[in-house]
């Protein structure tokens, strides 16, 4: 008896989108890859970074918290946050572990890999590049702001993104996911600095464009201050498309849930707006467009709904090939 084939999603992405999404992906038979920007340069991540020379580890930890299948005492153990104490202050356990194997594996991958089996990681995580990369915006007016950290507080509208060192090499392990990926979930996460950060690692991008799987963006629900202020959906989707020189993205998922007036103003203090649905747009160019309510609230904060977004992703792999 032939053994059935686990469909093989890869999700790209980073910030609190990405791990979000996987806990509910988590929970179906198949193979998960995540492949995470290592582009961070602010809080732990950013001090572990410039005083290990190590890429980021925040992202990445946060993602096999995500995926693991261990005691929640144990992941509970791994997030913790040091809220005091000479150099410890603010830093998480999880990422001192991944520096501490780091220095002990010499490379971040092998810690990584050694990480998730203690974790019990379902799937594979997968750093965008195994060394540090540095974003960069170009500004509507011309001016260039380098550091992830530090482009949403620039105050200015972004033009496009781009990555230094520019010969950066994507794990060989990472193209061949893309490549026999049943389907590419891109977000959801930071238009410009969680989720460009991967495609723009040059051969990801290009693989991304190349793939016979099936590719689905998972667009924000608000706009962000600093990244996207007053994007629609549309907006959002060609920032994405004009960076990758391709018109790559075959399905786009949007929200039409309604969100309180009591959160909306919360989030206006922040200057963030719902993300308006212009979507109609997106079907000249043969877009599908999946609307639904996908938003769930913790502590007053909109996050997308883990269960109802994994659900409609697992659809598009079993749904059957339209005619």
């Amino acid at each position: 008896m032939s053994v059935k084939h686990q469909p093989k999603i890869v999700v790209i992405g980073g910030g609190t989108g990405l791990p979000v999404l996987l806990r509910g992906l988590k929970q179906y038979a198949i193979d998960i890859t995540a492949i995470v920007t290592v582009a961070d340069d602010g809080g732990s991540s950013g001090r572990l970074r410039d005083e290990l020379d190590i890429p980021p580890p925040g992202d990445v930890r946060n993602v096999l918290a995500a995926l693991s299948d261990v005691e929640p005492l144990i992941v509970e153990l791994f997030q913790h946050r040091f809220k005091n104490g000479n150099g410890l202050s603010g830093h998480s356990l999880g990422n001192l572990i991944l520096a501490a194997l780091t220095s002990i594996t010499g490379d971040f991958v092998k810690a990584i890999r050694e990480m998730s089996k203690v974790l019990k990681v379902h799937g594979q995580v997968l750093p965008a590049a195994n060394k540090s990369v540095v974003l960069h915006a170009e500004m509507e007016d011309g001016v260039i702001v380098s550091g992830e950290s530090k482009i949403p507080y620039s105050g200015k509208r972004i033009k496009k993104v781009f990555l230094t060192p520019e010969n950066i090499e994507p794990l060989p392990e990472t193209i061949e996911a893309i490549r026999s990926a049943d389907l590419i979930v891109i977000g959801p996460g930071s238009l410009y600095t969680s989720i460009l950060p991967n495609l723009l690692v040059p051969k990801i991008g290009q693989e991304v464009c190349q793939a016979k799987a099936k590719k689905v963006y998972i667009c924000n629900v608000m706009t962000q201050a600093g990244e996207t202020l007053h994007y629609t959906v549309s907006d959002h989707v060609k920032a994405l498309h004009d960076h990758m020189g391709c018109l790559f993205l075959d399905v786009v998922v949007v929200n039409n849930g309604h969100i309180p007036e009591e959160i909306q103003k919360r989030y206006a203090e922040e200057l963030a707006e719902p993300v308006k649905d212009d979507s109609d747009r997106l079907i000249d160019l043969g877009i599908q467009v999946i609307r639904d309510n996908i938003v769930s609230y913790e502590d007053h904060v909109i996050r997308h709904d883990t269960k109802k977004v994994a659900s409609l992703l697992i659809s598009l792999i079993t749904a059957p090939p339209s005619s």
